[in-house]
């Protein structure tokens, strides 16, 4: 009997569909989400942007500030974003991500790198973290002190980037994402022994079991409990005893192990996908660990889940943006 492509067997709408057949149907027109191209100069910023392929399923979208007056020794900091989504919907390339970058690449003067990686659930979770490691050693690829050879090493980085200050950020689940590459730049070498100067969590995509908060009858849950991994033997059937979406689980490395000097957490007082319980409990299990860097906490008061991705041009969106930037300008 032919399979019939039309039998759902995940169905999360508006978030996406999951047919039999292995199809997946995405409906981004519901939160008014498309592709745009990159622009010479963006009129309300000046920031250029274009897109480069860095293998048969990485690509990035570099931003380039319209202030590039540097000197030999005073060069630009490179900020890598990962774009939210819950590790299944969302693109580097969507106009509300594009808009974004514009602004916070202006407004911090850094060289962006907006990563494009393969989605859940047509790919595992490791697919999706090696993609992203693959675009943050493309990045470290350009150091001085490596002699990696890559044939789509740009211009924009070789000329104008400093290699000693770079940062990863990502809003939910590019959160979610910039955590394990922080954990795993703080046990694997990037190329050229390039070291993760910052990282900024906004509203990260964790679950972490708090008391008073029902994550059962949570959204972003139940989207992982359809995209988790077979829990490895020993862990019990809570989707959250997964390291991966629970930085303080039982099998979880300490997060004394984090790779950067400096950590950035913006969270969103009313924020309803991952309550800012848990935030607070990341935070302060980041301070028990013993990890030896610089702690940023910062609160928005009154505001929901990324609320500086839907509309950057807020004045609490501004504000954070301009927080955002202070953070990669610092030294």
């Amino acid at each position: 009997m032919a399979t019939d492509d039309n039998e759902v067997v995940t169905d999360l709408y508006p978030t996406f569909r999951l047919y039999k057949n292995g199809r997946v149907e995405r409906f981004y027109e519901q939160f008014n989400v498309f592709y745009v191209p990159p622009s010479p100069e963006d009129p309300a910023t000046g920031v250029s942007s274009k897109d480069i392929t860095i293998s048969s399923h990485v690509s990035v979208r570099l931003y380039l500030p319209k202030n590039t007056n540097i000197t030999v020794n005073e060069k630009l900091p490179i900020l890598v974003f990962y774009h939210g989504g819950g590790l299944v919907v969302g693109s580097a390339f969507f106009n509300k991500m594009h808009r974004f970058l514009n602004y916070l690449v202006s407004e911090s003067n850094a060289i962006g790198v907006s990563v494009e990686y393969r989605l859940a659930p047509e790919n595992d979770l490791t697919t999706l973290y090696q993609d992203c490691w693959t675009a943050l050693q493309w990045v470290a690829s350009h150091s001085e002190n490596d002699n990696f050879t890559h044939t789509s090493k740009d211009s924009w980085l070789t000329t104008y980037a400093d290699l000693k200050r770079v940062f990863i950020a990502g809003d939910s689940a590019g959160g979610n994402i910039v955590y394990h590459m922080a954990m795993r730049a703080g046990r694997e070498s990037l190329n050229g022994d390039v070291e993760i100067l910052g990282s900024i969590l906004a509203c990260p995509y964790f679950m972490i079991p708090v008391d008073n908060v029902n994550l059962q009858d949570n959204d972003a849950y139940n989207l992982w409990m359809t995209i988790c991994p077979k829990l490895e033997s020993g862990l019990s059937a809570t989707a959250t005893d997964s390291p991966m979406i629970n930085p303080l689980a039982e099998k979880a490395p300490s997060l004394s192990g984090l790779g950067c000097s400096k950590l950035f957490m913006g969270i969103a007082e009313k924020d309803v996908l991952v309550p800012r319980e848990i935030m607070v409990k990341f935070v302060e299990g980041v301070k028990k660990s013993g990890w030896n860097g610089e702690l940023t906490f910062f609160e928005v008061e009154g505001e929901d889940h990324c609320f500086f991705i839907e509309d950057p041009e807020t004045e609490k969106a501004k504000d954070l943006i301009q927080r955002f930037a202070s953070f990669i300008k610092q030294k």
